[in-house]
């Protein structure tokens, strides 16, 4: 079965099941189906097709994918930071730097899905981030901060390669959409090294990023 054909079938399942049930599974379906829908997008982008819409209606596309070994993270970033994209997963800011590339590369994400994971991510954490060339760039993470929305820093151009990752605060906030931002930065690391990685079960191994 072909990825357009496999495209069509996920999408015409995920029509009838939103039509059959209520509101919560409305969502939790939503976000199932849609990540088999990004995977397969994702797939032909690194066959070599580029803006794959991930099914017929979106406005986006996936432009990386970002894993974080040490939390068993795994999702596919998509074009642009606008609510409807940020509902399927995080957000690549178009104006920054793209992945691997000198520069700040800037993702957004939202602090109770995708992005919960930050609260929890040290300084000296990895973060691996591959882009639509299948390069996978390993960043560790240098610096983590509170700011408020008005302050443009975080999203401001970088000399060296950096990743920069941004969600809303507090991560227990009750009532979303608050002005203050989590914001994560890491600078890209040299190929070939091997990093100590703590697991979710306080276990340490070595990983070694492959570029």
């Amino acid at each position: 079965m072909t990825h357009g054909m496999r495209r069509v079938l996920i999408t015409a399942f995920l029509a009838a099941g939103l039509i059959s049930v209520g509101e919560s599974g409305h969502i939790y379906l939503k976000a199932i189906l849609a990540q088999l829908l990004l995977q397969n997008a994702w797939s032909d982008t690194q066959a070599g097709q580029r803006k794959v819409k991930p099914w017929p209606w979106a406005d986006t596309w996936p432009v990386a994918r970002l894993t974080v070994p040490a939390y068993g993270e795994d999702m596919i970033v998509l074009a642009g930071a606008t609510g409807r994209t940020l509902a399927f997963g995080p957000g690549y800011l178009q104006a920054t730097a793209k992945p691997g590339t000198t520069g700040n590369t800037v993702i957004v994400g939202h602090r109770d899905s995708h992005f919960a994971f930050l609260r929890n991510l040290p300084v000296g954490g990895m973060i691996y981030l591959q882009n639509d060339n299948n390069d996978n760039h390993p960043y560790r993470i240098t610096q983590t901060k509170v700011v408020h929305e008005s302050d443009l820093s975080p999203i401001m151009p970088t000399e060296t390669p950096t990743l920069t990752l941004i969600t809303c605060y507090p991560f227990d906030a009750i009532v979303p959409g608050g002005p203050l931002r989590y914001v994560a930065r890491g600078t890209l690391q040299s190929p070939g090294i091997e990093y100590a990685l703590r697991d979710n079960d306080n276990n340490i191994g070595l990983l070694k990023p492959s570029l």
